[in-house]
């Protein structure tokens, strides 16, 4: 496991610029990246081709273009490597799903608790697009669902990623489940 003193020396040096550390940032937070990787898996289906190394791998390749950006801290670190894994899962699934056509969209329901849910392509699709949808009408909500569901942050790791106060993430937090429980049902 990696300590955090490490993560944010890292990412210190990624913002002065010594691109090398990004790699070495990899290397430092891998097992904690595959533990993420394995929650977001733990929420698909049984017979999921992906495993975890892979996913961190693929969301590593997307992590690349993101190199450049100027990092927070270990938490807003890990909640755009949570976004990554979701994208490339719900890009997963539009591929599968693609090949398969057909099917009908089924609910997906976000709880505070990390339970364990399978979810089928059309649900991982059904929650990505629903998902752009929020961001067109409340961004900040939309990155608070990705932390909270996808990177599994607590409210306070939340706030402190996305620098706002727990009081408006537990807001935005219950109106964002609230809108996409809305979508759902359409």
């Amino acid at each position: 496991m990696e300590t955090r003193q490490d993560v944010t020396q890292l990412l210190s040096q990624l913002r002065a610029g010594r691109r090398e550390a990004f790699d070495e940032l990899l290397d430092v937070a891998y097992a904690d990246l595959r533990q993420l990787a394995r929650r977001h898996l733990n929420r698909e289906r049984a017979d999921h081709t992906l495993n975890a190394t892979a996913l961190v791998h693929e969301a590593y390749l997307r992590l690349v273009d993101y190199r450049d950006l100027a990092w927070n801290d270990r938490t807003h670190f890990f909640a755009v490597a949570a976004q990554a894994m979701r994208r490339v899962l719900s890009n997963y699934a539009r591929d599968r799903n693609a090949q398969k056509r057909g099917g009908k969209q089924a609910r997906v329901t976000l709880h505070d608790d990390d339970v364990k849910q399978e979810h089928s392509f059309e649900n991982i699709i059904a929650l990505d697009d629903a998902l752009k949808q929020l961001e067109a009408v409340n961004e900040r909500a939309c990155r608070i669902v990705e932390c909270r569901f996808f990177g599994g942050l607590t409210v306070d790791e939340t706030a402190e990623a996305l620098g706002i106060s727990p009081a408006t993430v537990a807001r935005d937090w219950r109106m964002a489940r609230a809108w996409l429980k809305r979508e759902f049902r359409r």
